[in-house]
């Protein structure tokens, strides 16, 4: 039973088979094996490969079937249409297409299986650019933020400052009436005279304009710093809000891409055993010598062309006959005096017909 359908996988005439050498069964189940197997990597490869794109097992599962049954049509046409003939030429011109058409195949079903074979590599990869593209989208969305940020930093620092040169004022002031009380700067006279209470007043006016400008600038300060806290939210959401974006660049062509990253020789030797594998059946008969399968299916189709060669000369004779038939009866009937007589009155009798007609009309013409 399992010879039977590696046999149909081969796309090899089975009743043939059935009556050939144990050596030709033998030789087509494995070319029918080596078909079936191959559907069967395309439908793993592919399965996976649609996984990756669709996250879901069932549709993965179900297209990828069809991907399978796809391969596994086009290598049993490949491997079918292929008749061994007396010239080796004539057979290589014969399959290159067939060649050409199974090494399209083998990179179709190579790649996704090397995805998953390099996936730890594949991934390593892939976290190295996502965490490149992370830090170039908090950059540029940092772009987008910090210059009203570092604006806005910068008016506060212009505020404190302005707090601090005041108070530093504030603060000579107070030296200078103290040093004038104490006797050390000034008049040098010891006491509270005129001269320590005018520079004790300009102190108190310098240290209330101190206080107000403390609390004005504390209010300034106070309202900018929420504006910089509203800003530093927003930059913050906007990164967490693209992050998933770049969470989910994980899809078929990343990892295409990052398999392309890694060393080639590798993914080559793999592309190569899948290269063997899908030309192995055509290289196999290609190789093989003409064999009883051959001669038996070369004998049918040699009966059946000459059958349809017999038929058509068949058709053309009979062509041929009733054509000369047709002919000369043709050529009697035109030397016959009663058939001329008979077509000459008959002519007579329209022409009389016509002439009528034509005259009645004239009648009522004038009439």
């Amino acid at each position: 039973m399992l010879k039977k359908f590696f046999w149909m996988c081969s796309g090899a005439d089975t009743d043939i088979l059935q009556n050939s050498s144990k050596a030709e069964q033998t030789k087509f189940a494995g070319i029918g094996g080596t078909v079936f197997f191959t559907a069967v990597m395309a439908f793993i490869a592919s399965s996976y490969a649609l996984f990756t794109v669709f996250d879901n097992y069932f549709v993965a599962i179900a297209f990828g079937l069809v991907w399978g049954l796809l391969i596994f049509n086009l290598d049993r046409f490949i491997v079918s249409t292929i008749k061994k003939s007396d010239s080796k030429w004539k057979e290589i011109w014969q399959a290159t297409p067939r060649i050409l058409l199974a090494i399209i195949i083998a990179v179709v079903i190579s790649k996704p299986l090397e995805m998953k074979l390099f996936e730890k590599e594949i991934n390593h990869v892939l976290l190295t650019q996502k965490n490149k593209l992370t830090l170039a989208n908090n950059e540029q969305i940092a772009n987008q933020f910090t210059p009203g940020i570092t604006s806005l930093q910068n008016e506060i620092i212009s505020l404190k400052k302005e707090i601090d040169t005041k108070e530093a004022e504030t603060n000579v002031l107070y030296e200078t009436y103290i040093a004038e009380a104490e006797g050390r700067k000034g008049t040098k006279l010891l006491g509270k005279g005129p001269v320590y209470k005018e520079k004790r007043e300009k102190h108190d006016a310098a240290l209330a304009a101190l206080q107000q400008i403390k609390t004005e600038n504390k209010v300034k300060i106070a309202a900018k710093e929420s504006q910089i806290l509203v800003l530093t939210t927003q930059q913050s959401k906007q990164e967490v809000s693209t992050q998933p974006i770049i969470d989910s660049f994980d899809g078929l062509m990343a990892r295409i891409n990052a398999l392309n990253k890694l060393p080639w020789l590798p993914s080559f030797f793999i592309f190569l055993l899948f290269l063997a594998i899908e030309t192995s059946p055509i290289f196999s008969k290609l190789i093989a010598p003409k064999g009883e399968y051959d001669y038996k299916l070369q004998d049918i189709e040699n009966a059946v062309k000459t059958w349809m060669t017999q038929n058509e000369n068949q058709r053309e004779k009979v062509l041929a006959t009733d054509t000369a038939v047709n002919q000369a009866i043709y050529n009697d009937l035109a030397e016959e005096k009663e058939l001329y007589n008979y077509k000459k009155q008959k002519a007579r009798e329209i022409l009389q017909l016509q002439a009528d007609a034509f005259y009645k009309s004239q009648q009522r013409i004038i009439g």
